[in-house]
């Protein structure tokens, strides 16, 4: 399971005294534990790949946010913790890819316009389950929806 990983991830991290990295994964299984008692769930992949996704999300925020106040120190900080929990992701899908899949999804539902957005935005973010951020799916499906 990916929460083992993560926590044999945090004792090697704390032996080699990274302390940020200690510190991004303590934090981020701290979020992991909390959110499985909040939903009242078993700490599986599925729920951990979903905090990732949505700290990911705060930080490249908190990283656009720290560059227009000129906070290169913070940048730099959000910066490395976002590679940390990047790389507990699943592989990412191409835009190529990712188009090809949102095509078959769209003949699928039989989405025709974008008043179907909502219903393609729904499937797709559970079939691609951390393959791929929102945005850029948002993206593409309202590139092929006319």
């Amino acid at each position: 399971m990916l929460i083992d990983k993560i926590r044999d991830d945090l004792k090697a991290a704390m032996k080699a005294r990274a302390a940020r990295q200690v510190d991004a994964l303590r934090f981020f299984l701290a979020e992991v534990k909390n959110a499985g008692i909040n939903e009242r769930r078993e700490l599986d992949d599925a729920l951990v790949i979903g905090v990732i996704q949505r700290l990911s999300k705060q930080r490249r925020d908190g990283i656009e946010q720290f560059r227009t106040a000129g906070r290169t120190d913070l940048v730099e900080k959000e910066e490395a913790e976002l590679t940390i929990l990047q790389s507990y992701l699943p592989k990412q899908l191409d835009d190529a890819g990712l188009e090809s899949v949102l095509r078959a999804l769209i003949a699928e539902l039989g989405a025709s316009s974008k008043k179907d957005m909502g219903k393609v935005m729904k499937a797709a973010m559970e079939k691609l389950q951390g393959t791929a951020d929102g945005k850029r799916v948002s993206s593409i499906v309202q590139k092929l929806l006319p």
